[in-house]
């Protein structure tokens, strides 16, 4: 299990945000009117498929959000493996309560269980290699300390969490300049020196220019190159640059990539594409062990 912290300061806010959408003005009219006010439920949330758990602690702060009574046992942990049929959460309380906090549960629960299970699959493609997978910053705006924070529950690795964090040189911004060496010496004397540099490269001419300033660099992204550019670009930076694949990186071909000899594989897939992770909420009247 990956050793990860979850951003517990961030989750009141977007439960309560969550919720205000899903409950409007009025509440669950069906549960208000299906269900008597002092009704209360045993139920438990079932893992449908195998993979791994991520999002209890909002889970369990969007069903005490609307009953801090709802009584509450974890079964697992974020970051741990799951299979078809396991329960992660057994809950006890009020039905009303239960049943207007579930959805929204269980979307949480369900995206970011999908995050962190997609990213150990790249994680074990890339076995042996001695290349990390990281995220990118293409994720769903409000969420992406959720999803991040995910990625490493899958044994992944966080790339910068937004554009406040590290530099990273893309095509636009050389465009904008118009010459690698003194965009990079520009770069190195305003960005602070606790500040990091990559640089994005699109082909090996590129990257010569870039390593003839390597002391005003710490990593190149090699982006979309084929994978005997990518072992070349390997073998030039000779280990003096961090270096990091990106661009075309799918379950199929993310081995191959890893094995060029890069240091670092990003994959965007981790958080914008991510299947859902079925789970459900099961009602029992009396729940067996």
């Amino acid at each position: 299990m990956m050793e990860t912290t979850f951003p517990h300061h961030l989750a009141k806010d977007a439960v309560k945000q969550a919720l205000a959408e899903d409950l409007g003005l009025a509440g669950d009219i069906t549960g208000q009117a299906a269900i008597a006010a002092d009704e209360s439920m045993t139920c438990v949330i079932r893992s449908r498929q195998n993979g791994i758990i991520a999002g209890l602690p909002l889970a369990v702060a969007a069903f005490l959000s609307v009953d801090e009574k709802i009584r509450i046992s974890r079964h697992r942990k974020d970051g741990e493996k799951v299979r078809a049929g396991d329960i992660v959460l057994e809950l006890s309380g009020n039905s009303r309560a239960i049943l207007a906090a579930e959805r929204v549960a269980l979307n949480f629960l369900g995206h970011l269980s999908g995050v962190a299970s997609l990213t150990a699959q790249y994680v074990k493609r890339v076995k042996g290699t001695g290349a990390a997978i990281c995220c990118t910053r293409k994720t769903l705006p409000g969420l992406r300390a959720f999803q991040k924070y995910a990625v490493r529950a899958g044994g992944g690795q966080n790339h910068r969490f937004g554009l406040d964090q590290a530099v990273l040189v893309k095509d636009n911004h050389i465009a904008s300049v118009g010459d690698i060496g003194r965009l990079l010496q520009r770069l190195r004397r305003n960005a602070g020196h606790m500040v990091r540099i990559e640089i994005e490269v699109d082909h090996l001419e590129q990257l010569r220019k870039v390593l003839e300033h390597e002391n005003e660099v710490d990593a190149v992204l090699l982006d979309n190159m084929d994978n005997r550019a990518l072992q070349e670009a390997v073998a030039l930076v000779d280990g003096r640059l961090i270096t990091e694949a990106s661009g075309g990186v799918g379950l199929d071909t993310v081995g191959a990539i890893a094995r060029t000899g890069v240091d670092l594989v990003s994959v965007g897939a981790l958080t914008h594409s991510a299947p859902v992770f079925d789970l459900g909420l099961d009602f029992h009247t009396e729940l067996t062990r």
